[in-house]
């Protein structure tokens, strides 16, 4: 795997081209649409977590939570992060950490983020629906007042856990309907979980007013991403990093612009792609599809959003200016309104031009 630098302590420090890339990253105005809800809890959060809840496995030292966020594969990462998935037992809980997951992205300089929440992993644990809806939206509604951080809501439903996952998801979703939520998800293992099922869920999500925004081609080939298309009719594709596979479907997903949310440090933690000199990142740019650059599962692959556009402009041998740009991508692919867009695309314009001044 690549070495990626940490930002430098100066942004004066111009000896180190990439380093000076690392500092113009830093302080970029940034949107993220793939990235968990529990999987973004930070190490000191999870401890904390686990030091309130003694029966779990999960480690209380943030120290030995690098060997304990060590994957096998992606059946072992499944695994790891539905034990840390058992630490939120309240709304409390999902209050803390929703709320914390935002400082963590004010730090980064992102302005607006769509978080993937799955609902069925805490209400399914005895927290009721209401109460946590209640607790990520009071957490959203402090963290734009606070931090400057805009939520926005995916609700996924945890593939593996079958259809009556994806009718209670369905069901909070349409029901209550919080403020933050925009649209509608699938998650966990692709692997003996065909998307087609799903298609009565997100027909009801999308009748509801809310946009499909399915896992697929992670692990998969891309048939899976096709159904994804056809099924649910997919606006963005989680992932899809099996795409580059069909030259059709790459040709599909340039021309109707739709966006493929990747993830690359997650690829290969995971193991869906063996290095990150053999991503298939390039391959899809190069191919016209409108790609935006995210962060999954950051504490747990030891990483955040910088980090990762520092992945992508080593891969994609970006400068400042092709940095920025890759940045309005995921502004273009969210779901805000227009008027949201052209501020935050204004605003990433404004600081690369003082930078590049």
């Amino acid at each position: 795997m690549a070495t990626v630098r940490s930002t430098p302590s100066s942004p004066l420090d111009q000896e180190d081209p990439l380093s000076d890339l690392d500092a113009f990253i830093a302080g970029l105005p940034k949107a993220e649409l793939h990235v968990h809800h529990v999987g973004s809890a930070s190490p000191r959060i999870v401890a904390e977590l686990a030091a309130r809840h003694p029966d779990s496995a999960v480690p209380t030292d943030p120290e030995a939570l690098t060997d304990y966020f060590t994957f096998r594969d992606f059946a072992h990462f499944i695994q790891v992060y539905l034990s840390v998935v058992d630490l939120i037992r309240d709304a409390t809980d999902v209050r803390l950490l929703t709320y914390e997951v935002a400082r963590d992205m004010a730090r980064q300089n992102i302005r607006y983020a769509e978080l993937t929440v799955t609902p069925y992993s805490s209400t399914r644990r005895g927290i009721p629906d209401e109460a946590f809806v209640e607790a990520i939206e009071d957490a959203r509604r402090a963290a734009e007042t606070e931090l400057g951080v805009v939520l926005r809501w995916c609700f996924d439903i945890p593939g593996e856990a079958g259809l009556d996952a994806a009718e209670e998801t369905t069901r909070i979703a349409c029901d209550l309907r919080p403020e933050g939520l925009v649209s509608f998800g699938l998650g966990g293992p692709e692997i003996g979980v065909p998307r087609p099922q799903f298609k009565p869920y997100f027909d009801r999500a999308i009748a509801a007013g809310l946009h499909s925004v399915p896992h697929a081609g992670e692990t998969t080939g891309p048939r899976t991403v096709w159904d994804a298309l056809t099924d649910l009719r997919a606006e963005r594709i989680g992932h899809g990093t099996s795409s580059v596979q069909d030259p059709k479907l790459l040709a599909h997903l340039a021309e109707h612009r739709i966006p493929l949310e990747v993830c690359p440090t997650s690829n290969i933690a995971t193991r869906a792609v063996r290095t990150l000199d053999e991503h298939p990142l390039k391959e899809m740019v190069d191919a016209g599809v409108l790609v935006t650059i995210n962060s999954d599962d950051p504490p747990m692959f030891g990483t955040d959003l910088c980090l990762e556009y520092g992945v992508a402009a080593r891969l994609l041998d970006l400068d400042a200016a092709g940095v920025a740009a890759l940045a309005k991508n995921a502004v273009e692919a969210s779901f805000m309104d227009v008027s949201a867009k052209a501020a935050l695309a204004a605003e990433i314009d404004g600081y690369t031009a003082a930078w590049l001044r």
